[in-house]
């Protein structure tokens, strides 16, 4: 587990736009918080190239960083969506955009989707999920860090310097080589045999005498 100042944890910080053609994706941007304005054209000279959509000026402000999430400016020939929390997408009433002049918005909080079609395309708009440190690594998390790897690395190291030194490879052939010894004299003893047998003096061999062989014997 994770010390509590090296959790993650989600934060709704950039917002995150899809197009579609009916149900096929065609394209996907991810804007990071420190782009505060999305402009959208029907080219590619702004970052939210939006092809299709009619656009009452080029580029056009679609999209608005607040302190509460996104202001998201509704084209005027597009219909615009809402999914709350993962609910089925429900057109927005005309009471619930806000207006100034000719603009007309539509606030996207970290719970919603929007949903902006015009014909067969369809722009959706959402927060994006960030993962986010939340203090980063300390100098106390660091030292732990350190003492871990080095304990892992300590481990293997003295495995095989334990069991490749010549030390403790004479050590182990001389543990190896008393062990069959033990042996060896447990199974004599066993057997009887234990005491060593002593060699026989000459004079104690008993004597054969001498035999005259037939005539008839012969050698060849």
């Amino acid at each position: 587990m994770l010390p509590g100042s090296m959790k993650t944890k989600a934060s709704h910080d950039g917002l995150f736009c899809e197009l579609y053609w009916g149900t096929t994706r065609n394209e996907a941007w991810n804007f990071g918080p420190e782009q505060a304005r999305v402009l959208a054209a029907p080219d590619e000279t702004v970052a939210l190239p939006l092809y299709g959509f009619t656009l009452p000026e080029e580029p056009f402000l679609i999209a608005e960083r607040t302190p509460e999430g996104y202001r998201v400016f509704v084209p005027p020939a597009s219909r615009v969506e809402r999914s709350q929390r993962g609910a089925a997408f429900q057109p927005v009433p005309d009471t619930e955009l806000r207006r100034s002049g000719t603009s007309a918005w539509v606030d996207l909080t970290p719970e919603d989707r929007l949903r902006l079609s015009q014909g067969e395309l369809s722009l959706l708009l959402a927060p994006s999920v960030a993962g986010k440190r939340a203090g980063g690594l300390g100098a106390r998390d660091l030292g732990l860090l350190a003492m871990l790897f080095a304990l892992l690395l300590s481990i293997p190291v003295g495995l095989m310097l334990a069991g490749h030194s010549p030390e403790h490879m004479a050590e182990s052939n001389a543990r190896a080589l008393a062990a069959a010894r033990e042996k060896e004299q447990a199974e004599r003893k066993r057997l009887g045999v234990d005491t060593p047998a002593r060699p026989l003096a000459p004079d104690s061999l008993p004597d054969a005498g001498v035999r005259t062989l037939p005539g008839s014997f012969g050698v060849h």
